[in-house]
């Protein structure tokens, strides 16, 4: 196996270390630094970087970092993991999805070393941590009080991503175009192929898209060759892909009776949520504009005109996506161990 430098620490096969990445300093003269967890099996494999916490308010990924790497089954690696339990430490800290400077990180790749803060951040993730990967996983979850349903989002028109994409074992898979300035974009630019996982909403733990998130990484990695493949448990999910997807949002100001939840089929003309007035007087129906399921939607009860409320992908068979949503969770259940995947 080749040598594997990173912030100047080299980790040989079989080594696991975990790394403090020099960050620029607070106001204070408070030393930062982005904690990175490497190991390194002592068979050859692929090298793969799972990271969470890119937008500071999103921190369901930083607890999967954490079950991932405590998880027995990457005993037997073969290849490197590098997990980044939180890319913008600046973001947790202040719990806010943006970098002191104001700037979205994943709005900010590939950067430089003599740009804007969110530019240096994003030039030093590249260069220690992602080009030297093959592969990448990076977790997210919906805005401050939104929620999403467990999915991937990938260039899914390319055959290896949509079989790593298959591979992770979720229902719902959206073909996204790639954002510039995205750690999508920038990592495809070095030939390193990335899912983004998103699921649950921003300042909470989910438990479920927790679950969810631990066990497709594995199922990533089995498909890869770094794990070990193993027989599924429960019913196999045919995962659907999504090539459109639509926000619906609220044509008047007021408070939101919701009717339609994460996972939901709704048919064109479906009633999605009711907007009242301060009396109970209902101003406006939010219907579904076609057939699909709910793949995001708004918590907080309360709308401006033009706020997004439902996030709609739509299918070819939305019934059969809403079945194996259900499956995901059963399968889940049947887990004897949960998350311990051998």
């Amino acid at each position: 196996m080749s040598e594997l430098i990173i912030a100047g620490e080299s980790i040989k096969a079989g080594e696991i270390k975990k790394i403090e990445l020099p960050m620029p300093p607070l106001y204070t003269d408070t030393r930062m630094s982005i904690p990175i967890y490497v190991q390194r099996g002592k068979k050859p494999g692929p090298c793969i970087f799972v990271s969470a916490a890119i937008h500071g308010d999103e921190l369901n990924g930083i607890e999967i970092v954490s079950r991932l790497i405590s998880n027995k089954s990457i005993k037997s690696l073969r290849g490197t993991l590098i997990a980044v339990p939180m890319v913008n430490v600046y973001g947790v800290l202040n719990q806010s999805r943006y970098l002191p400077d104001r700037r979205d990180l994943n709005r900010s790749f590939p950067g430089s070393k003599k740009g804007s803060l969110a530019g240096r951040i994003a030039n030093i993730f590249l260069t220690e941590i992602v080009s030297k990967c093959d592969y990448g996983i990076d977790l997210h979850t919906g805005a401050i009080h939104r929620s999403n349903l467990p999915q991937i989002r990938a260039n899914l028109d390319d055959p290896v991503t949509l079989e790593l994409a298959k591979a992770f074992g979720l229902p719902v898979l959206l073909n996204s175009e790639i954002r510039e300035g995205s750690l999508r974009q920038a990592s495809s630019d070095f030939g390193t192929k990335v899912l983004l996982y998103e699921a649950g909403q921003a300042l909470r733990y989910d438990e479920f898209s927790i679950q969810v998130g631990v066990k497709g990484i594995i199922n990533v990695m089995r498909q890869i060759g770094m794990l070990n493949k193993r027989k599924t448990k429960g019913h196999s999910i045919e995962p659907f892909i999504a090539r459109q997807s639509g926000w619906i949002r609220a044509s008047e100001s007021g408070f939101v009776n919701h009717v339609a939840n994460l996972g939901d089929h709704v048919a064109k003309g479906e009633a999605l949520a009711y907007i009242n007035d301060p009396y109970g007087i209902t101003l406006a129906t939010i219907n579904s504009p076609a057939e699909g399921i709910v793949i995001g939607k708004q918590n907080i009860p309360l709308a401006q005109e033009g706020e997004a409320m439902y996030h709609i992908a739509y299918f070819n068979s939305p019934d059969s996506v809403a079945e194996h949503v259900e499956l995901l969770q059963d399968n889940l259940i049947l887990d004897e161990n949960n998350l311990d995947m051998d």
